[in-house]
């Protein structure tokens, strides 16, 4: 027994030492060898490299969760801020719009509100005159007439003035000439004379404006008759006429209208609507022309007259009516005399007559003359040339003085009606005064524009002094 114990016990001494790499384990007490030391030692710094590498991977996850902590945050932060600015942009965008409507609201108000105060201002018409070379100063023509020198003649200066200029509105009209040779001159204002009426040189070219309040509220529309043909309507100080050419100004023409803002034509016309001249002759009568005047007031339409010189002395306060309405006076003789029956000396007497009783009468002499039945000569036609004017014929006669019968006038009017006629009527009888009342309101209704001869014309091709027309159709002059 004490043999095997003593066996065991040596065999368990060889395990210590087997176990402590061949030493003898160390008995508390015993001091440490060399090599245990750096054992040790080298045990240690293994555990603290350990802990430094696991400190740094902590370390380094902890720097990692931050890094990504502040990319999540600020890529939090970027998307608030960016939806931040995208709800500033659409604020912005709702606000501008907002403010954009609104301030498109207010403009379209005052647009209206300025449009509703210019239709309310009164009409203002240009009074105009021209220098005619070998002749001297015309009478004057009322607004949108056609004022034109005789056929052997031309214009070397022109005037202008207003009418019906509004109470207290500031402004006039100014104007001035390229005068041939000498080129443009100064401007000129409110009747004094642009050009050089007493010398031989001819107009080639004019400009005009309105200033002040009435070139804010009114335009001025002006054209020339140049090369035989009526220049387009131009405004606001632009050139009517082609200068340096060696082009002489034969005519002029001047109409003020409103500025409403929409596009405008002299005489407030549309000329893409249909549009007819009523003309009444022999008159004015006392009783039947003002009834047809104030029929045509009441529509917003024109006419022209074609008047007896004696008759018209008789009757001016009816003349002023048809100017303050904007009607068109005319000249059919002094007293009703036949082309065809009078000398060419006799009917210029008749033709300058009238013309100067009508001017006493309402300040506007005629620009159209119309011949007697329609009868006309060379000799007569030649006149006429002379002195300025061209000669209106008829598309459609009612032979009311003929019928006596407002019904049948009526009928013939209305079945025969077209774009650009001239309807011919008398201003003497009850019946046509009947007629007319009826006529009137039912071609307006029927979309046609009662507009004077020179009015259509203006818009169908034009005249020239000398030659007759019968109608306009479209832009074609009809010339006989």
């Amino acid at each position: 027994m004490s043999q095997l114990h003593g066996g065991r016990e040596r065999n368990s001494s060889r395990n210590s030492v087997k176990n402590t790499g061949g030493k003898a384990p160390w008995q508390p007490g015993r001091p440490l060898s060399e090599r245990e030391i750096r054992q040790m030692r080298a045990r240690k710094a293994r555990k603290m490299k350990i802990m430094r590498r696991r400190r740094r991977i902590l370390i380094l996850g902890l720097l990692a969760v931050c890094i990504l902590t502040g990319v999540l945050v600020a890529a939090i932060s970027g998307a608030v801020r960016k939806r931040k600015a995208e709800n500033a942009v659409v604020e912005a965008a709702a606000l501008q719009e907002s403010m954009s409507a609104s301030a498109a609201e207010e403009e379209s108000k005052e647009a209206e509100e300025r449009a509703a105060y210019v239709q309310s201002l009164p009409d203002v018409g240009a009074i105009y005159g021209i220098a005619v070379s070998e002749v001297g100063w015309s009478h004057f023509f009322a607004d949108n007439s056609y004022s034109m020198a005789p056929t052997t003649s031309y214009v070397t200066a022109i005037r202008a003035t207003l009418n019906g200029q509004p109470e207290g509105m500031s402004g006039t009209i100014r104007y001035r000439v390229n005068l041939s040779g000498t080129g443009w001159l100064d401007w000129q204002e409110d009747g004094a004379e642009a050009g050089d009426s007493a010398g031989t040189a001819p107009l080639e070219g004019i400009a005009m404006e309105l200033t002040g309040d009435l070139g804010t509220y009114y335009e001025v529309l002006y054209s020339v008759l140049q090369d035989s043909k009526w220049t387009d309507w131009v405004s606001d100080g632009a050139e009517a006429g082609t200068v340096g050419a060696g082009l002489r100004v034969d005519g002029v023409r001047i109409s003020v209208v409103k500025r409403t803002g929409d596009t405008v034509y002299a005489g407030n016309i549309d000329p893409n609507r249909p549009m007819v001249a009523l003309t009444y002759d022999d008159g004015p009568s006392p009783t039947v022309t003002p009834r047809i005047l104030n029929c045509l007031k009441e529509n917003g339409g024109r006419a022209t007259f074609f008047m007896v010189g004696q008759k018209v002395i008789k009757s001016p306060d009816v003349l002023k009516q048809m100017v303050a309405q904007g009607c068109e006076v005319a000249n059919h003789t002094f007293d009703h005399t036949l082309m065809t029956k009078v000398s060419p000396t006799d009917l210029a007497n008749q033709l300058v007559a009238t013309n100067q009783v009508v001017s006493d009468a309402c300040g506007i002499s005629p620009v159209l003359m119309r011949p007697c039945g329609g009868a006309k000569t060379d000799a007569g036609m030649n006149i006429a040339g002379a002195i300025s004017m061209p000669a209106i014929l008829w598309s459609v006669d009612t032979l009311d003085w003929k019928t006596r019968d407002a019904s049948q006038t009526i009928q013939t009017v209305l079945e025969k009606v077209k774009d650009g006629d001239i309807i011919l009527m008398h201003d003497l009888y009850d019946a046509t005064g009947d007629a007319s009342e009826m006529i009137i309101p039912e071609l307006v209704k029927r979309g046609f524009q009662l507009v004077t001869v020179s009015e259509l014309s203006s818009y169908r091709g034009g005249m020239i002094p000398g030659k007759s027309y019968s109608q306009f159709r479209l832009v074609k002059t009809n010339e006989k």
